[in-house]
């Protein structure tokens, strides 16, 4: 089994962070990457092979630059099309995904301390990650803590090269995991 890093930004070219991660990602023994930009046809995805890439895996993560306190359309999208009923989910039975580990690393442009009550963006950042929590809990997949980076647009190349170590160590130690 491996770790599967879904990269859900719509254009890596224009990205200096996620870009940066998913190269990260890359450098990491038992690691596949999917970025959906890549693999879909017309804003399409063909469910079937992004299904069998889950199905490979035993760890998830999604890869993405928060827009609007959600996902980019377009992973929101391929979350639409590929976790289907009576795989991922219903018809009485266990669905693929159960057991699997989910983990988020997602920048932000604002600030950490801007994600409180009160003030500028009125929720703690967890809380925003509500709707993927309940996913992972209906599809049967355990959660596993995020890496939430703030202010992405502030990072330094010296803060963004560690950065990069914290991905890599991230799924490195997922990749040990699975190997003992």
């Amino acid at each position: 089994m491996s770790t599967l890093v879904i990269v859900g930004h719509p254009d890596l070219t224009t990205s200096r962070m996620s870009a940066a991660l998913c190269a990260a990602a890359r450098s990491v023994p038992g690691t596949s990457i999917r970025v959906l930009s890549d693999v879909s046809t017309d804003g399409r995805f063909d469910v079937h092979a992004e299904q069998q890439a889950l199905t490979e895996a035993s760890d998830i993560v999604l890869l993405y630059p928060t827009y609007w306190y959600s996902t980019p359309g377009q992973l929101k999208r391929w979350m639409d099309e590929v976790f289907t009923r009576g795989w991922a989910y219903g018809t009485g039975g266990a669905g693929a995904l159960v057991g699997k580990t989910l983990r988020i690393v997602t920048t932000t442009g604002g600030a950490e301390d801007a994600y409180q009550p009160g003030r500028l963006h009125s929720f703690e950042y967890d809380a925003i990650l509500a709707p993927l929590k309940a996913t992972a809990h209906r599809l049967g997949m355990l959660w596993a803590e995020p890496l939430v980076i703030h202010a992405a647009r502030d990072v330094t190349d010296e803060q963004l090269t560690g950065l990069e170590d914290d991905v890599r160590d991230l799924l490195d130690s997922s990749y040990q995991a699975l190997s003992a």
